[in-house]
């Protein structure tokens, strides 16, 4: 069991490592020496874990694809818009996630190893389709088609935003988002007991690291 621990966490510190080095350089220019380096692995651990550096992109974006943070609600439409709300306090903050958004983009990287739009889509068509089931959004709501178009939404405010001349708040902007769509989403009853606020990523994720035990150093 202690081997098998010590394997995860050696993979996730080699994925985190690699998404530092992609954000900052990209996929093309990114080099395993240079993962290797930051990781503080030995070349043995690198390639037991991933056979080639399409298989440590692929890893990125599979590890960023995820509800870490989103507690159980009263509301599933709730939970939906803390998926969501996270990851926008995430993304600008944690190289993980800018990695992943940075390769989803990049049409090169696309062509060699995909992207995770389908799984993001599934997920958060899945919160939806619960929430339809529970009677909280719209019945003539199609939940793939809605978590499609609010996955684009929100990756497209980013995108934009990072090229705008002005500095724009992440978490600010995609809470605008939301509440600009909850109207069309939503049924009234839930309309106001939705909360949709910039910084409820942040106290999410507070809450739940603040219970978390402090990761120990890995080897390679």
């Amino acid at each position: 069991m202690a081997r098998q621990e010590r394997a995860i966490r050696t993979r996730r510190v080699i994925l985190e490592a690699a998404a530092a080095v992609f954000d900052e350089l990209g996929y093309e220019a990114a080099t395993i020496s240079e993962v290797l380096k930051q990781a503080g692995v030995t070349k043995g651990a690198f390639y037991f874990h991933f056979p080639s550096k399409e298989d440590l992109a692929r890893g990125v974006l599979e590890l960023a694809v995820t509800t870490e943070g989103v507690e159980p609600q009263g509301l599933m439409l709730q939970e939906s818009v803390d998926t969501m709300l996270i990851m926008a306090h995430r993304l600008p903050r944690e190289p993980l996630f800018s990695a992943a958004l940075r390769l989803s983009v990049d049409r090169n990287s696309q062509r060699v190893f995909g992207t995770r739009w389908p799984d993001w889509i599934e997920l958060l068509g899945g919160q939806l389709g619960e929430a339809k089931k529970r009677g909280e959004v719209h019945p003539y709501i199609d939940e793939t088609e809605t978590a499609r178009l609010l996955i684009a939404a929100w990756t497209g405010v980013q995108v934009v935003s990072e090229g705008l001349p002005d500095a724009y708040d992440l978490p600010t902007e995609v809470a605008r988002l939301l509440q600009l769509m909850r109207p069309s989403i939503a049924v009234p009853t839930v309309l106001s007991r939705l909360e949709i606020s910039p910084d409820r990523g942040a106290r999410l994720l507070a809450a739940m690291t603040s219970d978390r035990p402090e990761d120990f150093a890995v080897s390679g």
